[in-house]
C-alpha cells in the first residue's frame, strides 16, 4: 500500500460514531499526508523512523477500528498494532497507546531492532506514534522562542546582523530556517540529503538551497553585514562541514544541530557517503554504517566544542548528539549546554509548552478565527502576541490547517473553553482537536534534554511521565500515549502525550477544563518538588495543591 493519496477528511460529516473518534482518524491520516510526513509510503513520520503504525496492515486494522468504536469503548494500540477494544464509559479516552516500550534492562537499540525485525514493536518517536504531528510548523515555535531567548541572554535581545550555524532539515530541523529569520538571525543550515532542502524551499520554510560552501558563507557575510536575514540550506555532512568552517577561522555566532543523532543507524548520515550509499550501506552492513556515523557524530560534536571554546553560543537542541559522541569516546561531549537548562526551563516552572490545535473542518478560516481570539484574550502577552502575527505572516500550513503557541496552567484550559464556546455558537466550523508536543513541562523525563541537570538530581526519574499520562486518561482527554525513546532514542526518555477534542459541547467544556488545567499543572508540579523556586512561588499563587511544598 502506498500512503501518497492519504489525507484527513475536511468538513462535518462523520465516518466516525463520534468525533473523539473521527478526531483519531483524521490526526492519524494526517500525519501520513505526503505535506506532513516524511516518508509516508513506509508510514515513518519523522526523526529517523518515527512511524504512525506499525505496518500497512495495522494502519487498516486501526482505521476500521476507530470506525466501529462505541462512545463508550477504548481501543489499546500496541506499538502501532490495534490490540484490544474494550468497554469503558463516555468520558474515558477512546485510544489509549503504548509506544517502543522494552524492560530497562534490555532498553537498547541492538535489542528493538531485533524485535523490530520480528514485527513486534515500532519506533512511535513523539507525536509520530500518537498522532499529533503537524508538519514541522509544529516545532517552529519552541526554536523560534529558543533563539529568541539565547538573542536575549547573549544578544542584548537582538539577533540582526548575527548567523546561526546548525544542521538538519527533516521534519523537526526543517523549523530551523525560519524560526531563524523570525527571530532576526541569518542562519546557515547543512543537510545531507538535498531533498530534504528542496522541500522546506518549497514549503516556504528556507529561503535558498546552496551547493558550495563558499558561496554559502559569502552569502551569509553579506547578509549579516547588511542586516538582511536569510536562511541557507547547504547540502553537505556537518561532520565536514563544521569543522571546515572552524578550521576558517570563521565564528558564528550561535551553533546547535537538529540532525537525527539519536538514532545512528536510520537518522544519522556518516560523511563521506552520499544518500544512496547510506541507504546501501545501512542494508548490506549495518554495524559498519552504525560504526561510520559514531566516528562522524565525534568530529561534529568537537567541532562545536572548537566553536564554543573560540566564543559561539553553543546549544544542543535535543538529538542526543552529545550523549552519542561521548558513547563513540568523547569524553567533553557535554561541554555545552542543552537548549532546555539553557533557556526554557524558566517556562516549564510556569506550565508553559508547546501547545498546539488543528481544525478537522480543515477551513484555514477556523485558525484564522483561534488567532484572533489569542490576539483578544491574551493581548497583555506581547510575547504571544507578536508570535501569532508572525506565524500568520510566514508559516505555511501542512496537511490540516494548525497553529502552536507556548501556553501555559491557566491560560490553556481558559483558551480551551473560548474555542468550545466559539463552536458552540457555530462561528468555528467544525470541532478543534488539541494537542501537544511531548517535549512539555511535565510529561518527559529525558536526562540529555527535558530533564537534563534537574536542581535535585532527578533527571532520570521516570514517574513523572507515567503520572501525567494517567491524569489525562482519568481526566478525560480523547486519546492519551505513553512512549519511550522519543527524540534522544531508545533507552533515554519515557514520555507522555495527550489529545483532547473541543466540539462545542457541555460535556466537552467540562472535559477541557480538567485537562487542560491538570496537564500543565503536572509540569509545576514536577519543578515545585524539584526545588526550582519559581515553581514554588507560581504554584502558591495559582493555588495548586501539592502536599509537602514548603511554604
Amino acid at each position: 500500500m502506498k500512503a501518497k493519496k492519504i489525507k484527513a477528511a475536511h468538513g462535518i460529516k462523520l465516518s466516525c460514531k463520534g468525533w473523539h473518534q473521527e478526531a483519531a482518524l483524521r490526526m492519524l491520516n494526517n500525519n501520513l499526508d505526503a505535506e506532513v510526513a516524511e516518508d509516508p509510503d513506509n508510514l515513518i513520520i519523522y526523526g529517523g523512523s518515527g512511524k504512525a503504525a506499525r505496518n500497512w496492515d495495522a494502519y487498516g486494522s486501526i482505521v476500521k477500528s476507530l470506525k466501529s468504536l462505541n462512545n463508550d469503548e477504548t481501543l489499546l494500540v500496541q506499538s502501532g498494532k490495534p490490540v484490544g477494544i474494550f468497554q469503558t464509559h463516555e468520558h474515558s479516552p477512546r485510544v489509549l497507546i503504548a509506544n517502543s516500550h522494552l524492560v530497562p534492562n534490555w532498553a537498547s537499540w541492538e535489542k528493538f531492532r531485533q524485535l523490530e525485525k520480528l514485527g513486534l514493536i515500532m519506533y512511535g518517536q513523539m507525536t509520530a506514534g500518537s498522532w499529533i504531528y503537524i508538519g514541522t510548523q509544529g516545532i517552529i515555535q519552541g526554536t523560534y522562542e529558543t533563539f529568541a531567548a539565547a538573542a536575549t541572554k547573549h544578544f542584548k535581545g537582538n539577533l540582526s546582523g548575527r548567523w546561526i550555524l546548525t544542521g538538519g532539515m527533516g521534519g523537526m530541523g526543517g523549523a530551523q530556517s525560519l524560526a531563524g529569520t523570525m527571530a532576526g538571525a541569518s542562519i546557515l543550515v547543512v543537510e545531507v540529503d538535498e531533498n530534504k532542502i528542496n522541500r522546506r524551499v518549497k514549503q516556504g520554510f528556507c529561503d535558498i538551497k546552496v551547493k558550495e560552501i563558499d558561496k554559502a558563507l559569502k552569502l551569509i557575510k553579506e547578509h549579516t553585514k547588511n542586516n538582511n536575514p536569510i536562511s541557507i540550506g547547504l547540502v553537505g555532512n556537518c561532520a565536514e562541514i563544521f569543522p571546515e568552517i572552524y578550521r576558517r577561522g570563521i565564528l558564528p555566532d550561535i551553533v546547535t544541530d537538529q540532525t537525527s543523532a539519536h538514532d545512528e543507524l536510520n537518522g544519522y548520515v556518516p560523511e563521506g557517503l552520499s544518500i544512496v550509499e547510506a541507504n546501501r550501506l545501512r542494508k548490506s552492513n549495518p554495524k559498519e554504517y552504525i560504526k561510520k556515523s559514531f566516528s562522524s557524530m565525534v568530529k561534529h560534536c568537537a567541532a562545536m566544542i572548537k566553536f564554543q571554546k573560540a566564543g559561539s553560543i553553543v546549544f544542543d537542541y535535543g538529538n542526543n548528539l552529545r550523549g552519542q559522541a561521548k558513547d563513540a569516546g568523547l569524553n567533553n561531549a557535554f561541554d555545552y549546554p542543552g537548549f532546555v537548562p539553557a533557556y526554557v526551563r524558566p517556562l516549564f516552572c510556569e506550565g508553559k509548552g508547546p501547545f498546539r490545535w488543528a481544525a478537522l473542518s480543515g477551513d484555514p478560516n477556523d485558525i484564522a478565527i483561534t488567532d484572533d481570539l489569542i490576539l483578544k484574550h491574551f493581548k497583555n502577552n506581547k510575547l504571544l502576541v507578536n508570535w501569532i502575527k508572525l506565524a500568520r505572516e510566514k508559516i505555511p500550513f501542512q496537511g490540516l490547517p494548525a497553529r502552536i503557541c507556548w501556553l501555559g496552567y491557566g491560560e490553556r484550559a481558559e483558551f480551551g473553553e473560548i474555542i468550545n464556546n466559539y463552536i458552540k455558537k457555530g462561528k468555528i466550523s467544525a470541532p478543534i482537536v488539541i494537542g501537544r508536543d511531548h517535549l512539555d513541562c511535565g510529561s518527559v523525563a529525558s536526562p540529555n534534554r527535558e530533564t537534563e541537570g534537574m536542581k535535585d538530581g532527578s533527571d532520570a526519574i521516570a514517574d513523572w511521565p507515567l503520572l501525567n499520562g494517567m491524569l489525562n486518561a482519568i481526566s478525560g482527554a480523547s486519546w492519551v500515549s505513553i512512549h519511550h525513546g522519543g527524540g534522544v532514542g531508545i533507552g533515554n526518555s519515557i514520555h507522555a502525550g495527550m489529545v483532547v477534542v473541543a466540539d462545542g459541547t457541555k460535556e466537552m467544556s467540562i472535559r477541557l477544563n480538567r485537562v487542560l488545567t491538570n496537564d500543565p499543572g503536572t509540569g509545576v508540579m514536577r519543578h515545585v518538588d524539584a526545588g526550582y523556586n519559581d515553581a514554588k512561588k507560581f504554584a502558591q499563587k495559582h493555588k495548586i495543591k501539592i502536599p509537602m511544598m514548603k511554604k
